[in-house]
């Protein structure tokens, strides 16, 4: 069985990919960097999410001479000039604070009304193999912010964030009908051709 490596230690994430890989490519185990416990963290020190997914492979891939796919995603809000972007995970100050990130965006959006409250989730994905092939997809999902947070499932800021023509949050969407739209569904569904031709 091929190997490919994500590069994220976020099981939700680790599901998410599983789930979108198996309907498109075949015979591919997925790892995560817990399988790496000596693998050091990656500063994503990139100005946009395709540049961090792009350091992300890159450095997964070299540590475990394996293919690594990395993305970086997050949530671009058009009252806050876009942010928080790719400042998204850590935005409350700790990195993967879900609760604590939502509640800032609340507490920032609190005098916007809701005509005003678009958003965009932006994913971009990077596969890097260690022969220094390199291939980024990315998504785009639009919606709005709603004014509390609806839906315990997904991760991140999905109770928060309805998308256009919906009228649940993607907190409320069940695992498969997230993938079908989402983001990173998008992003990662353009690279599994790539994924196939190259592993």
């Amino acid at each position: 069985m091929k190997q490919v490596v994500l590069a994220t230690r976020n099981p939700g994430k680790i599901k998410e990919f599983e789930r979108l890989l198996a309907e498109h490519v075949s015979g591919v185990q997925v790892l995560g960097l817990n399988d790496f416990p000596n693998l050091p963290d990656v500063e994503e020190t990139g100005d946009s999410f395709e540049a961090n997914a792009l350091l992300k492979a890159r450095e997964v891939s070299a540590f475990t001479n394996l293919p690594a796919l990395a993305d970086d995603s997050g949530l671009c809000i058009d009252a806050l000039n876009g942010d928080p972007g790719i400042f998204s995970a850590r935005w409350a100050g700790v990195h993967g604070d879900d609760l604590a990130n939502i509640a800032k965006v609340l507490q920032q959006l609190e005098q916007t009304p809701s005509a005003q409250r678009g958003a965009h989730f932006q994913c971009a994905v990077a596969l890097h193999l260690p022969n220094g092939t390199e291939v980024i997809r990315t998504g785009q999902l639009k919606g709005e912010i709603v004014p509390e947070p609806r839906g315990h499932a997904g991760f991140g800021y999905d109770p928060i964030f309805k998308p256009i023509g919906f009228d649940l949050t993607l907190g409320e969407f069940g695992a498969g009908e997230k993938d079908r739209i989402s983001h990173r569904g998008q992003a990662l569904r353009a690279i599994t051709e790539d994924l196939t031709k190259l592993l």
